[in-house]
């Protein structure tokens, strides 16, 4: 799930108290909490959800997956053809985002943007790519371009720009200013002063954030075949129309484990990169005391005999290897990926003209359904919100190193939590569509899944990073552990849980606007519809609609998270 983004929110939330908000502050706060609650209420009664629904549709799933079970896999060659595209599409889209959004970064972020016009254009930019999900913008794109990777390549690549480049812009803008002043000093210009100073302070941090976005842009670009625009999700699609669940279940196999080890691996180099695994309270092996110890004779020999370069220690080779590794893998995914490069060229214009007939925009011939289909969206997402925090808050604090002191509870829990992010959420609601039928209830079952999951691991990484100090204090009272996680450990983490409260409506919204695409509710089911007929006036209808419900929650979003910090 997608998806901004989450992990540096978490970071950024780290171990501040708040502050003691203004009488204004307060009742803000108020009102946006009675709205939510009102919200969930409604949204409740829309889509006639209820305890029989919510447990049953968890029991049709486990027959339909017994029902899947042997897996069939002997279309395994076409399962894995198409994984691997999947896999050059994220490659290829996260690449080219990270490459456009650099320089966004540099003109969005106050300290080196040329002009507040520059300033403006570059933030509406990366606003505006941000708002569009990444199936929508498929599905728009296989009008002009055709069935293929190609539109979801773009997609990815289009829509990533706004995670990425809002990351790289607040990089940017943390970065220490003494260095930069000393440099500015000496006479160096500006764009000088840049490269020497401000580029080796968000490297890590650009690296970090490209990889996390590969990690997201790997689960999206499983689900693009569902609207035609390449990868495994198409395969899956097809045998389930078909009714052939073990080869279904098998090509869902293939994609649950690609995504656990690229996640697995991706999360290793990240904290290669930032140096969190310098405090990783793992239990150090013979091997790894025996690795510290080359490093360290590297390092003290580096600095009595002066050299000018660093030692090749051990993290040293993990980083370098893991960049020989990727420009072969994307020179790879260029030669091979399935696109005609040389016509595609010749496309820009089609594009443009198939966008310009979306407009002028035509509510009227879908009126009813448009606005049924809004409202369903909106239940969606409240409801999934909801019941996916109900879930995650006693998933999170089990998987907490601080919180449970065993080494099995916790280990389980996040082993666990690892097993069921490895399915995107559009993967596990097609499997709730297939065992329960059309409609807005699969559709919220699905998000449930996918936010337990993902809210219960920052909830955890966020209790992790509690202040200790508090929770010595209150144990040197003689509180029991019961007492001191009420007192010292809930109100560090409360306003972080806030945010990643709002945070994940945030990301539902979004994601139930295209559950209807493959049948789970919401306005997407009559995106896919005109797209078919090619009612391209209602197609830009619907766009609009998306985009003004998806920037409007993250404006609110934003709003709330500030009165909350």
């Amino acid at each position: 799930m997608t998806a901004a983004h989450v992990e540096p929110l978490a970071r950024a939330a780290g171990n501040k108290l708040p502050r003691a908000p203004r009488k204004w502050q307060s009742k803000a706060l108020l009102a946006v909490f009675v709205a939510y609650v009102v919200g969930v209420v409604w949204s409740w009664m829309y889509i006639d959800m209820t305890l029989l629904t919510l447990f049953g549709g968890f029991t049709e799933l486990w027959n339909l997956v017994v029902d899947m079970v042997p897996p069939n896999f002997d279309n395994m060659r076409v399962v894995l053809k198409a994984t691997v595209e999947t896999i050059w599409m994220a490659l290829i889209g996260t690449t080219a985002c990270v490459v456009l959004s650099i320089p966004l970064a540099f003109m969005a972020a106050r300290n080196t943007t040329p002009n507040p016009v520059v300033f403006a254009v570059a933030r509406a930019i990366i606003t505006l790519t941000r708002a569009l999900p990444t199936l929508v913008l498929a599905a728009v794109l296989t009008l002009p371009l055709g069935i293929g990777p190609l539109p979801g390549l773009l997609a990815l690549a289009i829509h990533s720009i706004g995670m990425v480049g809002k990351l790289f812009t607040e990089a940017v803008e943390n970065t220490e200013a003494m260095s930069r002043e000393a440099v500015t000093s000496t006479g160096a210009g500006k764009w000088q002063t840049v490269l020497a100073t401000l580029v080796p302070q968000v490297t890590p941090s650009f690296i970090g954030t490209a990889l996390y976005r590969l990690d997201i842009n790997l689960r999206e670009s499983a689900v693009l075949g569902f609207v035609g625009a390449g990868g495994v999700g198409f395969v899956v699609q097809q045998h389930l129309r078909s009714l052939d669940y073990q080869r279904a279940i098998a090509a869902v196999g293939v994609i649950f484990v690609v995504i656990t080890l690229i996640e697995v691996v991706s999360t290793r180099l990240r904290a290669s990169i930032i140096g969190d695994h310098l405090s990783s309270p793992t239990k150090k092996t013979p091997r790894t005391m025996a690795r510290e110890r080359r490093d360290h004779r590297l390092l003290v020999d580096a600095v009595t005999t002066r050299r000018l370069t660093p030692p090749w220690t051990y993290e040293r080779l993990v980083r370098a290897s893991a960049g020989v590794i990727y420009l072969v893998l994307i020179v790879v995914a260029f030669a091979t990926i399935d696109i005609p490069y040389l016509s595609a060229l010749g496309l820009g214009d089609e594009v443009i003209d198939s966008f310009g007939r979306l407009f002028p925009p035509d509510f009227t011939t879908a009126g009813p359904e448009l606005w049924q289909g809004i409202r369903e969206t909106v239940a969606i997402g409240f409801i999934a919100t909801t019941l996916g925090l109900v879930i995650s808050v006693p998933l999170g604090i089990l998987s907490a190193r601080n919180i449970v002191v065993n080494r099995f509870v916790y280990g389980t829990t996040r082993l666990f939590m690892l097993a069921l992010r490895g399915l995107p959420e559009l993967i596990v609601a097609v499997l709730f569509v297939a065992a329960m039928g059309l409609g807005p209830v699969p559709g919220t079952l699905a998000l449930t899944v996918g936010t337990a999951t993902f809210m219960a691991k920052l909830i955890g990484d966020a209790l992790e990073e509690v202040s200790p100090e508090p929770r010595e204090a209150v144990f040197a009272t003689g509180a029991s552990r019961a007492q001191e996680f009420v007192t010292s450990v809930i109100p560090q983490a409360l306003p972080n849980l806030v945010s990643q409260t709002l945070y994940m409506l945030d990301v539902n919204l979004r994601s139930s606007t295209v559950l209807g695409i493959i049948g789970g509710g919401g306005i997407g089911f009559l995106l896919l519809s005109a797209l078919r007929v090619l009612q391209e006036p209602t197609v830009g209808a619907i766009v609009i609609v998306i985009f003004v419900i998806v920037y409007s929650i993250e404006l609110i979003g934003t709003f709330v998270r500030w009165l909350v910090e």
